[in-house]
């Protein structure tokens, strides 16, 4: 934690924090915010460890408070009530974001790390049998298309400078869109089996299916198994998924006939990959020195 923080933190548990002068009362209340506005900054990064201590210290933090409004439960002063009310706003806000971050379940956590560890294994098994390799891409909600470009880029499919996520995402959209009954019976549906509650097996609405759509195109909606297939018929190119599961390979073709292709789009499936849910890379041929730096490494494991 940065010495700054520990000096906001010592400042805010310390008698005179609760016995301010009207003149600074206002630069007092700036520093709990910015205070605050830090530790949930801190609350939403990856680091595990960061997160349990920015909960922590919020705990703390209210724990102090309404320890410090019991003492004080006298009848206070007109003066005080403005500094009372945004002392409450505080604890209140604190409560309600570490409530939000739980204490680490490290069993749970140790679990995730394995079973990453292990699906990364093997896909790169897979990979090393394909003389690929993981081109990564950035988890930011466009990762499929994002990846589907970089591969239709390499295949010369597509000039660089449209091999972007709007450009994949635009060719899913118009595909899926100009092909409804191919698609429907696999969309989710509120109001279908998908639906709480649900006794059919009910499709999307006109209404809803166009709504759909719309957001695969213009929206970082997550993109999965339907977009994949889109894409596959779109470009006429076979998109092969190399997973951690079982199978290792999942083919999507542009047909249902079967027929060798001289193209392969290639891309990773990861669901552990970030702890954030899951993500697709690209899988790139692998270069003489990569390869030969793989040879090395995999001797001295």
């Amino acid at each position: 934690m940065a010495g700054s923080r520990k000096n906001k933190i010592k400042k805010f548990v310390s008698p005179s924090h609760y016995s301010t002068p009207d003149s600074v009362q206002a630069q007092t209340e700036d520093n709990d915010n910015e205070l605050v506005d830090d530790l949930l900054v801190e609350l939403d990064s990856r680091n595990q460890t960061v997160q349990q201590e920015s909960a922590t210290v919020l705990l703390e933090m209210q724990e102090h408070q309404e320890n410090t409004f019991k003492d004080n439960a006298r009848p206070a002063k007109k003066k005080q009530d403005s500094r009372s009310r945004h002392e409450a706003r505080l604890a209140r806000k604190a409560a309600a974001l570490a409530q939000n971050h739980p204490p680490i379940d490290l069993e749970a956590d140790a679990r995730l790390q394995r079973e990453a560890k292990e699906e990364e294994v093997s896909i790169k098994e897979t990979c090393d049998k394909l003389g690929v390799q993981t081109h990564e891409i950035p988890p930011d909600g466009h990762c499929l298309f994002s990846a589907v470009a970089d591969q239709l880029t390499l295949l010369n499919i597509l000039p660089p400078n449209q091999a972007n996520y709007v450009t994949v995402r635009a060719a899913a959209s118009n595909f899926i869109y100009t092909h409804p009954d191919d698609f429907l019976p696999f969309l989710p549906s509120a109001f279908g089996e998908d639906g709480v509650g649900a006794t059919s097996a009910g499709f999307m609405t006109p209404q809803q299916f166009e709504q759909y759509c719309m957001t695969i195109k213009d929206t970082g909606a997550w993109g999965g198994e339907p977009e994949i297939l889109a894409l596959s018929r779109a470009y006429n190119v076979p998109i092969h998924v190399v997973q951690g599961g079982v199978p290792r390979i999942v083919e999507h073709n542009p047909d249902a006939s079967p027929r060798s292709f001289s193209k392969v789009a290639r891309i990773s499936f990861h669901r552990r990959l970030y702890g954030l849910g899951e993500h697709y890379n690209s899988l790139r041929p692998k270069t003489t020195i990569s390869q030969v730096a793989g040879k090395i490494q995999s001797a001295f494991s």
